[in-house]
Formats: structure tokens, sequence, C-alpha cells
């Protein structure tokens, strides 16, 4: 039988299908029942489904990150689809296809990881390259950094999401900063890099995907910036010379400050022009893979409209007009 998958679901539809669980929570109704809220993915998305009134041999019978058959009907609740489960059940893994839950396979990682390593190899600065070979150098470091995802539900929440945003944002920053000559070309490229390497340690992404102990006590801009000043001793060492401390200062200053608005987790506000585009470019990315999660994921395939979205305040338009075609 043809698996259907999460974003192929509409609502008031009946599913018996495998999924892989990211994220599983107990709690307890109004009138003090327990009942299970579930964060089921596949390689095309995730849906939240409620299982009511559970006992403690359901809840312990999956964790986190197990393959789990569900049957359950669809339903809107807050503008997005959910399920309402009747049954969950634990699956082997030796049964799983696990094409159908990763959203890149080994080829997109390889290809990805080959072109982060060409973008940050071609950094001219040499104290700036001889940084990014650090970075590069450290093999455990880099085997978290293409694994892990760029966040857990906002956007490129899946295996390799945190690679293919920061290339996506490498390629952009290479097109936009030499339109502005008084930008410093190389500090924007490895600020792009390193903006969310924290997030290697901020998260667990094994199998499920939730934050860490440190995620949680510390967050991903001071992990950066703690691995941040390791590379730049490893650097000072390497090339048996100092660091340039003003360099090192604004590759800090761009970490800690590109969230954007201190409503937004900024400790500081962007107040160079490398921090202020990263800002930027970075939510530009983040924003667009979120759209476009938000209208392929839509069923409602026979409207022009995606249902109203509380989370972004809106619907959208999904009727794109046609790129030109090459001369």
């Amino acid at each position: 039988m043809t698996r259907r998958f999460i974003h192929e679901l509409t609502e008031h539809e009946s599913v018996d299908e495998v999924f892989l669980v990211s994220d599983k929570q107990l709690r307890t109704n109004r009138n003090g029942n327990l009942y299970l809220q579930l964060r089921l993915t596949d390689r095309t998305g995730a849906v939240t489904a409620m299982l009511w009134n559970v006992n403690d041999q359901v809840h312990g019978s999956f964790d986190n990150g197990e393959y789990v058959r569900v049957q359950a009907t669809t339903q809107y609740y807050n503008g997005a689809l959910q399920m309402i489960a009747q049954r969950v059940e634990r699956v082997d893994p030796r049964e799983i296809d696990e094409a159908d839950f990763l959203t890149l396979g080994s080829a997109d990682v390889d290809r990805l990881a080959g072109r982060l390593s060409e973008l940050l190899r071609g950094i001219k600065d040499y104290h700036l390259r001889c940084l990014a070979e650090c970075f590069l150098m450290d093999e455990p470091l880099m085997a978290r950094f293409v694994r892990a995802p760029a966040g857990i539900k906002n956007h490129h929440a899946y295996h390799g999401g945190l690679l293919e945003h920061v290339v996506n944002l490498m390629e952009v920053v290479t097109v936009v900063a030499p339109r502005y000559p008084r930008m410093n070309a190389d500090l924007l490229l490895l600020g792009a890099f390193l903006h969310d390497i924290g997030k290697v340690d901020e998260l667990v992404y094994d199998r499920e995907m939730g934050y860490s102990d440190q995620g949680q006590l510390i967050g991903h801009l001071i992990l950066a910036v703690e691995l941040l000043n390791e590379k730049v001793k490893q650097c000072q060492s390497l090339a048996d010379e100092p660091f340039p401390e003003t360099v090192h200062m604004l590759l800090k200053h761009m970490i800690l400050s590109h969230h954007g608005e201190y409503a937004f987790g900024s400790p500081k506000l962007p107040m160079t022009m490398e921090a202020i585009a990263l800002h930027f470019l970075d939510n530009l990315d983040a924003k667009l893979e979120m759209f476009k999660g938000f209208m392929e994921g839509d069923p409602n395939t026979d409207n022009n409209w995606t249902a109203y979205l509380p989370t972004i305040d809106r619907k959208l338009y999904k009727v794109g007009v046609p790129a030109p075609e090459p001369e």
C-alpha cells in the first residue's frame, strides 16, 4: 500500500499510518484525566496528535525517537491540522523504510557539506580562513553540525536542517555582500556559518528532537560564543600568532545580536553593518522556509489560499507568478 505522508492529509480523514515520535508529553485535562500530546513526523513535515484517557501502560509502551503506528482521524484546531488518535502502537524499526522519514538524503547532505567547505575555504582573509579551518578540522563537531536541525518546529526542523539553512544563508551572503563595499564580506560569511553553531549542543537529534539540558539552561547564543572562543585559541596555536582581538569581538557580536531584537532573545542589538545584514538575511531564509512549509502542507489543494495561520496571523496566497524562461 502506498504511504500517505503528512503533507497529503486532509480534514475528516481516517489515518492508519506509521510516524516517528519526535515529542511525547503526558498532560492532564481540566477534569484531571491523563492524555498524551504527540508530535509526529515524516519526511514531509510534522503534525500534533492527541490520545485521550491514557494509562501508565500506554504511556510507557513507546518513547521519543521511536516509530509508531497511529490510527486516528484528522481535524482542524486553531487553524492547524491535528489528529485525534484512537490507537498508538510501537513498530519495529526493522520494518521501516527510513527514507520515508528523512527530509534530506545522504547525497543531499554530502553535497551541502561539500559546498560549505568550499565557501569557508574560499575566504580571503588569512585569520578568518584559519579560524574556519579549525572548525572544519574538528570532525566530531562537523559530524554533529551536518546532522543537526536548525530548529524543533519553526524552520528547517529536520536532520540536516542546520546545514541546509547555513549554506542557503552563505550563498545569499555571496550575492548581497558585494553590493555594499563598506561591508566586510569575509566577516559576514564566517558570521553566517557561526551564528547558529551552538545548536549542535543546544538540541538533541539522535532520533527524537528536543532541547538538551545545556539548551534549556544556556542556549545556543552563549554556546556558540564558547565554541568560537575555543577555536580562536586553537587558531592562535596553529598560526603561532595572536588572533585579532577586534575581529574576535565582531564575530561574538554577530552571534549575540543575530536575533535582532531584545524581544526575540537577542542580548544585544546589531550595531555593525555585518551584524544587521546577518540578522535580516537569517530572518529571510527562516521565514521563506517557514512559508514554504505552510503552503506545501496546506490541505486545501482546491483553494488559492491556505487556512488562517495563528502563528503568523494571516493566510498565505499559494498562487505564484511563474519565473521567466531563461533567454
